[in-house]
């Protein structure tokens, strides 16, 4: 891992943890949150790549479930969110097209894992039942306005930094 990767990772770690704390509606039939800390996944994702991606998703969202007394969806959350920061960053480093549509496929893919991920979580896992299906349109808002703030950040993240 190079210098400014393993820099990137923990600058954006804290951006995402500090995005999801600071802005948090509570759901309470799954309590879990609407956030909007995967707007800053995106700005790692797409701008550094899958590594950072990964290591910001998942440590900074889940550190800021421990911060916020959701301790109990830490250890998937940093599953969940590192898979969604490094699918975004394969997607778009792997894909080897000049076209502007990989940063879109790349956002929806790793949006739609995170909602898919923490529905499978609250349904399987914590046994909600019905009650899983209350959280995903929220985790669909979460996704847009991931992709609609996270997007051009990082477009002009990575002009400014000549990445």
């Amino acid at each position: 891992m190079k210098t400014r990767d393993m820099a990137a990772s923990g600058v954006m770690a804290a951006l995402v943890c500090v995005a999801t704390y600071f802005f948090i509606v509570p759901i309470p039939a799954t309590q879990g949150y609407f956030n909007v800390g995967d707007a800053m996944i995106m700005v790692a994702a797409l701008t550094f790549g899958p590594i950072v991606g990964a290591i910001a998703g998942g440590i900074g969202a889940s550190l800021a479930d421990v911060l916020l007394g959701y301790s109990y969806f830490a250890p998937f959350t940093l599953v969940i969110k590192g898979i969604e920061g490094a699918l975004v960053g394969l997607i778009l480093t792997r894909i080897r097209s000049k076209s502007m549509l990989k940063i879109p496929l790349a956002w929806m893919v790793g949006g739609l894992e995170m909602v898919s991920g923490y529905f499978l979580v609250e349904y399987f896992i914590f046994a909600y039942g019905a009650q899983a299906f209350v959280e995903v349109p929220a985790n669909f808002v979460q996704m847009l306005v991931a992709g609609v703030v996270g997007i051009p950040v990082s477009l002009s993240l990575k002009r400014v930094l000549k990445i």
